[in-house]
């Protein structure tokens, strides 16, 4: 099965990475062609167009609406073609891309992923799949070659699951960087409580390295995408009539992080609470 890859970012050069090991053919297109070519899987297409030309399945990680939107407008979908688009971009673009790519006889498929790129490297991050069901089945040992792909109804479902999932990952993350910090200064051992904080919240334990050595590169999720995910989450809230203080309120607080620490890893929130302000 031929495939198209578009993006080579963190994410997608782990994504290129598994689809090469399974056997896929793989072209790839990154905005940066240099960082596709440092890949050394596949074969590195000059523009999306010639990356999607006669590939079954096509696969977009990009970085936000406004980027799938000045992808897409260059592609050119042909029938039986499944594009599976796992930018973290919220639903309305989607909504838009639709009626070009299914009226030429293409499906259009929702695939956000959650996971960060160790899960993706070991096949086990969740795929959030939105669209036809029988486009997944298409589509499924292509995504299971790098993730566990799980259907969850139409695409608005799988965008706005991921936008609620990732604001749940950024108000978390906030808080512990708060109570760390706020450990620090009442005296506290701030390892101790780190360790207290991921028997709530296992997660933290991969970040332990951003939060207790303060060394938030290189990133896996960079702080100025978290403010990008809020304000989507906000936007997806808002739209539906619902009151969203507290991610308004770490949205504002990852704006002025990211003011100093925007391409740095989201746990560099943490220096708000000290060198920042100090």
């Amino acid at each position: 099965m031929e495939v198209a890859l578009l993006g080579t970012g963190k994410m997608g050069s782990a994504i290129a990475r598994r689809l090469a090991a399974a056997g896929f053919g793989l072209r790839v297109w990154n905005r940066t062609l240099e960082r596709a070519r440092a890949l050394g899987v596949g074969a590195v297409a000059q523009t999306p167009l010639e990356a999607t030309r006669g590939a079954e399945v096509v696969l977009s990680i990009l970085f936000d609406p406004d980027s799938v939107r000045a992808v897409y407008e260059q592609l050119g979908p042909t029938a039986g073609q499944v594009y599976c688009e796992m930018t973290t971009g919220g639903p309305e673009v989607l909504e838009e891309l639709a009626p070009r790519i299914e009226g030429a006889g293409a499906a259009l498929l929702a695939a956000p992923i959650v996971g960060s790129i160790p899960a993706l490297e070991n096949g086990t991050a969740l795929v959030l799949v939105g669209g036809s069901d029988s486009a997944l089945e298409r589509v499924r040992a292509v995504l299971g070659a790098f993730g566990q792909p799980r259907y969850v109804g139409d695409r608005r479902q799988a965008e706005g699951l991921k936008l609620i999932n990732n604001a749940m990952l950024g108000g978390s993350s906030l808080l512990a960087a708060e109570l760390l910090a706020a450990a620090g200064r009442a005296g506290l051992d701030r390892e101790a409580a780190f360790e207290l904080l991921c028997r709530t919240m296992p997660y933290l334990e991969v970040r332990r390295r951003g939060y207790l050595d303060r060394t938030h590169r290189p990133p896996w999720f960079e702080l100025i995408g978290m403010v990008k995910d809020l304000s989507l989450a906000l936007e997806l809230g808002h739209g539906a009539g619902a009151s969203m203080p507290a991610v308004a309120l770490a949205r504002e607080l990852y704006q002025e992080a990211a003011q100093r620490h925007g391409d740095e890893e989201m746990t560099a929130v943490i220096e708000w609470y000290l060198g920042d302000r100090e």
